[in-house]
């Protein structure tokens, strides 16, 4: 599986609505064949610091999952919402 870590800095003005649109945004894209979880995480001591930990089953899922709508809708939306542009992080399960 593939773990993309994605760690998110958004304006203190925004969170509550960059909140919303991501919650609906992972709502939608747990349904995705491809997506094994996608969790939205909040800084406990920064609020307006998040993570989103999206979970992958195959290698070509998180291009699929970027060309979907909720996807495309949510970059749009949240984009001025952002104090810093957001950061990616790939990692590999070595669990299993």
């Amino acid at each position: 599986m593939l773990v993309v870590l994605v760690h998110v800095h958004v304006k203190p003005e925004c969170v509550d609505a960059f909140r919303l649109a991501t919650i609906e945004n992972a709502r939608c894209s747990r349904q995705e064949p491809g997506v094994a979880r996608f969790d939205v995480l909040q800084q406990h001591d920064d609020t307006t610091r998040f993570v989103l930990v999206e979970g992958y089953r195959t290698p070509e899922a998180p291009a699929v999952h970027k060309a979907t709508a909720h996807y495309l809708s949510w970059r749009d939306a949240v984009a001025p919402m952002m104090a810093e542009l957001r950061v990616s992080v790939k990692c590999m399960d070595v669990s299993v």
